[in-house]
């Protein structure tokens, strides 16, 4: 049996140096990767490969995960079974105290808190999911619990920012002149703008149909995690700009060819979340800003903008596809000029 180790982790970390923990060396033991990247046994009778496949289709048909999260979950199992077959374990009995020796070789190896909650939190997934459908007795991993990790708020792109990166492809640069537009331009200034306008996460965008938006009545119905639906209102500069888009450029894009998503390549594909991505990132460097923003940020700052600008934090919950209220109570972090305003206007004694 694994020796117990305690999962504390070190507030200041050295660099952290090269590790075996995953079992990818020469040194594998009985699992090796496919050439699809997926778990392959060389020795064994391939029961947990099948148990993988099996629990992804799981996943897929109960909670809606997209192939994204499938993947992430299984990526993280496959590190912990070739830990498993590196120090001895059986997956299928470990005990408690073995994945608290997980946990805490991980941290031995340096490895970040957050990838650590996260490879938890994807095998109690699996363990759960084991034990319901009978292929173990018990969950060792429901009683575990992760390193604390230090809350960190979420960037928010500045109004003057904002401004100089919505005018990169718009007809007028950030001093008011005139500038030209191509197809490809009109449609990544309906994208920024849309990812703005209501929220969305890049991988929603990618999914955008034409019949989820509605033109008449300002809304757009979005589908995110687990598939779950939600709607959206779009304010009038998104409007136009989509409508800019779809009347003036998809076709061009599109070349002849038909396509349900709203964002088409310029080969007439849908567009993938890694392109949106490097549109995005190009749009970035073009506004000369922090090239360290993602298209996720799009999302922090429409939150923070609509919640400091009087929206509740129930609505703005709604908005953003939030399962839980805590998720979206990170955005309530206003400036100290505006904590000053607003307690100016409302205490009786101001």
């Amino acid at each position: 049996m694994a020796r117990a180790v305690k999962t504390r982790v070190a507030k200041t970390r050295a660099p952290r140096a090269d590790r075996p923990l995953d079992g990818r060396g020469p040194s594998d033991g009985g699992f090796a990767e496919s050439s699809d990247g997926r778990l392959a046994q060389s020795g064994g009778d391939g029961k947990l490969a099948a148990l993988l496949d099996e629990y992804e289709a799981a996943l897929v048909a109960e909670r809606g995960a997209s192939p994204h999260t499938v993947r992430a979950y299984r990526t993280d199992i496959e590190a912990f079974l070739r830990w498993c077959e590196r120090v001895g374990v059986d997956p299928l009995s470990a005990t408690h105290r073995q994945l608290r020796s997980y946990l805490g070789d991980m941290d031995a190896a340096r490895y970040a808190r957050t990838t650590v909650n996260r490879r938890l939190s994807s095998l109690r997934g699996f363990y759960a999911w084991l034990n319901v459908t009978g292929r173990c007795d018990a969950d060792p991993a429901s009683a575990l619990s992760g390193p604390k990790t230090a809350r960190h708020l979420p960037h928010v792109i500045q109004p003057e920012e904002m401004f100089r990166l919505l005018s990169v492809h718009n007809s007028r640069d950030c001093l008011g002149n005139v500038q030209p537009q191509t197809a490809e331009d009109m449609r990544d200034q309906a994208l920024l703008e849309f990812l703005y306008a209501c929220g969305a996460r890049i991988s929603e965008a990618a999914g955008l149909e034409m019949g989820s938006v509605d033109f008449r009545s300002r809304l757009v119905k979005v589908f995110g995690k687990g598939g779950k639906e939600r709607i959206i209102p779009l304010h009038d500069l998104c409007i136009d700009a989509l409508r800019t888009y779809i009347d003036s450029a998809r076709d061009e894009l599109l070349g002849g060819k038909t396509s349900k998503y709203v964002f088409v390549s310029t080969r007439g594909n849908p567009m993938s979340a890694d392109a949106m991505r490097k549109v995005f990132k190009a749009a970035v460097r073009r506004a000369g800003l922090d090239e360290g923003l993602s298209p996720h940020d799009m999302r922090h700052t429409f939150a923070t903008d609509v919640l400091a600008g009087g929206a509740d934090l129930r609505t703005v919950q709604e908005m953003l596809g939030h399962a839980s209220l805590s998720t979206t109570q990170i955005y309530t972090h206003v400036s100290a000029s505006s904590l000053k305003t607003a307690h100016k206007l409302a205490h009786p004694r101001s």
